[in-house]
């Protein structure tokens, strides 16, 4: 390679190469981007020795990715030994273990930092927090390892890193982080991936502060980036920064390219939250997908689920919410897959086009409910009632469309009793109905002429 001296970018990403990274590219010394990831089906590798000279010879370099190279060998203190000039460092699936290094403040201009999948442990160090033009930090799947967040250093990443777009710290601990502290972090996020970090409490408010968040994902089972087709941004154009992501939509394994500003997936499941679950979320119209299974949350379904339009896929599953599900949800059009199984809810389950075509599964594990699709029949008295609603705006037409409410008609009923006595009341006080005495008195005095007349008759017969 060292006859290519003015090379400044190499990308030979996405291929089937293997064995040792030769000696020769040390002599590139004008290269500002070098991808060599994704060579999954050969074998790549990087010795120590190899690494340092890299290093230490490619210093105008600004963009580093080597995903799936082997450096099971290099020490990850020798990172630091990497030009400070880089702005996108990719090293996740390199088999680097040990703590992740402790003098990251070298890399000022750092925007992109991805160390996912390796097998790093010990506590993400306080350096991390001075990064601040970072805008992706991928730290996620080290699940080998055994790395640690605390709240003090979650609250300094979140104030210091203003400029987050990705943050993704799944299986790192963070067990002693208080939910609400997410609040914390920098509201230009667009993608957020906490899953099995242990965390736990009740379950956080949702933030209508993250205005640009397009995907969230805090689930056990991962909606897992793809690293094969990530396509990370090349040095010279900034802009084209994205990356893929293969999620279960629908029961199928299905990879997106890139992350749409269309995409909506709300994904809190497989964690220990408590609590109910909010009515805000009624409001996040464009959510599509919305997983809030196998956590412990209580109280009813919100009617304000009826709101979200644009949902496809819904599982509230294995919680522990009680009640009866709103009829609703029956006129969300596009509802596709629906799970509310293992609950304990009750009563009739809701008529509608889109209830019509959910198994039994969707409902199994809910003792209470009774109605197609379920064995158990429903008696008269169980059918399905409108729940009143507390969604913070208050607004009950909003989830009653053009019917009544009970709100409604206990104020018609109220006015119509009111109305009725006042009226009365005023015809009586003012002029006596002339014609309704007259009929009074004419029955009274027919009844009276009748009496005297029976009275004679009885009388002569007497005699």
């Amino acid at each position: 390679m060292r006859k290519f001296k003015h090379l400044q970018y190499l990308n030979l990403g996405d291929n089937s190469f293997s064995g040792p990274i030769p000696y020769d590219f040390e002599q590139l010394t004008e290269l500002v981007s070098l991808v060599l990831s994704g060579n999954e089906n050969g074998y790549l590798s990087l010795e120590p020795t190899s690494f340092d000279k890299l290093a230490q010879n490619l210093t105008q370099l600004r963009e580093l990715r080597l995903s799936n190279v082997d450096m099971s060998l290099v020490a990850p203190d020798s990172l630091m030994n990497l030009s400070s000039s880089l702005s996108s460092l990719v090293l996740n699936s390199c088999g680097l273990q040990g703590k992740l290094p402790s003098s990251m403040r070298k890399f000022k201009h750092l925007q992109y930092l991805n160390l996912g999948d390796n097998s790093f442990s010990g506590p993400i160090p306080y350096d991390f927090e001075q990064l601040t033009e970072l805008v992706s930090l991928v730290l996620s799947g080290n699940e080998n390892g055994y790395l640690s967040l605390e709240p003090t250093s979650f609250d300094k990443l979140a104030q210091n890193l203003t400029q987050l777009r990705e943050l993704q710290l799944s299986f790192v601990d963070m067990s002693l982080v208080v939910p609400n502290f997410l609040m914390n972090v920098s509201s230009s996020l667009s993608s957020l991936k906490l899953y099995s970090c242990g965390l736990q409490g009740k379950f956080p408010s949702l933030m209508t502060k993250f205005k640009h968040l397009q995907y969230l994902d805090l689930s056990l089972e991962a909606l897992m980036a793809s690293d094969k087709k990530s396509a990370y941004m090349m040095a010279r154009n900034y802009s084209d920064y994205a990356y893929s992501i293969r999620v279960t939509w629908k029961g199928f394994e299905i990879d997106f390219e890139r992350i749409q500003s269309a995409l909506g997936i709300l994904d809190f499941s497989n964690n220990n939250f408590t609590g109910e679950i909010p009515n805000l979320i009624g409001k996040l119209n464009g959510l599509r997908q919305l997983n809030l299974s196998h956590n412990s949350l209580r109280g009813q379904i919100p009617l304000s689920l009826g709101m979200l339009f644009n949902l496809e896929s819904l599982d509230l599953s294995s919680n522990l919410l009680t009640g009866r599900i709103p009829q609703q949800l029956a006129s969300i059009t596009f509802l596709a897959v629906l799970n509310l199984s293992h609950n304990q809810l009750e009563g009739a389950i809701p008529r509608g086009k889109q209830f019509q075509t959910f198994s039994a599964s969707s409902f199994e594990g809910n003792l209470g409910l009774c109605g197609f699709p379920m064995p158990k029949d429903c008696s008269s008295s169980e059918a399905p009632a409108l729940q009143p609603s507390n969604f913070d705006d208050g607004d009950d037409s909003t989830f009653f469309g053009d019917g009544f409410g009970w709100k409604a008609v206990a104020i018609g009923y109220g006015c119509g009793v009111v109305f009725g006595v006042t009226v009365g009341y005023v015809v009586f006080r003012a002029r006596k109905p002339a014609w309704l005495l007259r009929l009074i008195e004419d029955k009274w005095n027919l009844k009276a002429r009748r009496t005297k007349k029976n009275a004679r008759r009885n009388g002569v017969r007497r005699n």
